[in-house]
């Protein structure tokens, strides 16, 4: 997130649900053409003998130039993230969280690839390990 927390937008939990649906058809095209991507890689390690972690996609691009197209797929995706408003956390997870105001504080919502709606949040410095329950009355602040 910015340092200039003031111009930020901040979310509210309904506004992050109504996005959700949008939200899973990216996370599970990017999920999807992640997996094509990870086995491009190997089989390129097996073909050139190196190991998979010792490769560079710019090795895969170089090996097949219709490679691009993947890569920039995934870049397209991410960046529709991003025009949400959201923040992509990771793809393994399916992460994406939002800035709001949570109990008078500025934190994130944190989505998770799965759930039908956002039940998590954590403080800007935290993570996916310091997720909390949203607290009960849900009271999140639009800017």
């Amino acid at each position: 997130m910015d340092d200039d927390r003031d111009e930020a937008r901040l979310f509210s939990v309904e506004e992050v649900n109504e996005l959700i649906p949008r939200l899973e058809l990216i996370m599970e095209r990017l999920q999807s053409r992640s997996v094509e991507l990870r086995e491009s890689l190997e089989q390129l390690a097996a073909e050139s003998g190196q190991p998979t972690s010792d490769l560079e996609v710019a090795h895969l691009v170089r090996r097949w130039p219709d490679k691009r197209e993947l890569l920039d797929d995934l870049q397209t995706l991410v960046c529709q993230i991003d025009e949400c408003g959201g923040q992509f956390k990771g793809l393994d997870l399916g992460l994406v969280d939002f800035p709001a105001e949570i109990e008078g504080e500025i934190g994130l919502l944190c989505w998770q690839y799965g759930e039908k709606e956002v039940q998590h949040w954590h403080p800007l410095d935290g993570g996916f390990n310091g997720r909390k329950p949203l607290p009960k009355g849900r009271e999140m602040y639009l800017q």
